[in-house]
């Protein structure tokens, strides 16, 4: 009885019209824009765009006020984001990519494998860090501000020779800073880094969106939504990065090792067939290559979640 129960309104409430409204939205929306991130103009050209903005970091500081609130590092964007970049885009395109490829061809193993793709890229990712940072390590080094009496003291003895700072060795750059210590030495922005790698790989598995699928079901089109949604707040907060933490050749050499990286996957070693030591591209075996572009059939009917 419950369970006739629960038939009827959910046949009432996917008949309102107020759902058949969002539907509706939720289906243009979807459409346009993954009609707009397949296009191959924008997808061969991303990058470009993203060394536009890290070459034009010094220009954008002029158009931007100092009291904005984009200009306090605390900021909830930031600490919430910024500060755990790679495990929300793990999250967001994982979900994408195993949902969309299951649905499509129901193979755990294809699916594991388009999954595989995610895992070389963060292995790629915390290799680069690992070496930025131990690079850091050992070209900088840490100094501790004088005690404002010392301070008085030895300008009292030296007149004219400014602010002077003690050296604290074996200090990595993560305790030095913790400690409220100076730290100066040679820096790679790895948030640049981090923000340009999201963004490429964002857009190389979402853009399958409007190339492998022709019906695909609401929980599809919301999850592919979400993920075009991080995507612009990865491009906002590089905006925001090089507008208000300008850092030029920390942030330009950052980004280039993140456009670097996404080249070496995507233009790379995933464009080699599908094998034991390469998870093939984005589209390969959701699209076989007798089937027009765009339309999926699995043989087991075109189940869509």
């Amino acid at each position: 009885m419950s369970l006739s129960w629960l038939r009827k309104a959910a046949d009432v409430l996917q008949n309102h019209p107020a759902v058949l409204f969002a539907l509706s939205t939720l289906v243009v929306v979807s459409d346009l824009t993954a009609a707009f991130l397949s296009h191959s103009s924008f997808r061969h050209h991303f990058h470009l765009v993203l060394s536009f903005l890290l070459l034009s970091g010094p220009a954008l500081k002029m158009w931007v006020s100092k009291y904005s609130v984009f200009a306090n590092k605390n900021h909830y964007l930031y600490r919430m984001f910024l500060s755990s970049g790679w495990g929300w885009t793990c999250v967001l395109v994982g979900s994408f990519m195993f949902l969309l490829s299951f649905s499509l061809r129901r193979s755990l193993f294809l699916s594991l494998r388009h999954l595989s793709r995610l895992a070389a890229a963060s292995a790629v990712w915390l290799g680069l860090r690992w070496l930025l940072t131990s690079l850091e390590d050992a070209s900088g080094s840490c100094f501790e501000p004088l005690s404002t009496a010392l301070k008085a003291c030895m300008e009292a003895t030296s007149p004219g020779e400014g602010s002077r700072l003690l050296l604290r060795d074996g200090e990595s750059k993560m305790s030095c800073l913790r400690a409220g210590f100076q730290w100066r030495g040679c820096e790679v922005s790895q948030e640049a880094l981090l923000l340009c790698l999201c963004s490429l790989l964002l857009l190389e598995e979402v853009s399958v969106f409007g190339r492998c699928v022709r019906t695909p079901g609401a929980p599809l089109r919301l999850l592919f939504l979400l993920c075009v949604s991080l995507l612009g707040l990865w491009v906002f907060q590089l905006l925001c990065l090089l507008a208000h933490f300008s850092q030029f050749h920390s942030q330009l050499i950052g980004g280039a090792l993140g456009c670097l990286a996404w080249r070496v996957l995507y233009r790379g070693w995933f464009r080699l067939d599908p094998s034991w030591c390469s998870p093939g591209r984005p589209t390969s075996g959701l699209v076989a290559p007798t089937e027009r572009k765009g339309e999926v059939k699995n043989g087991h009917g075109e189940m869509f979640f």
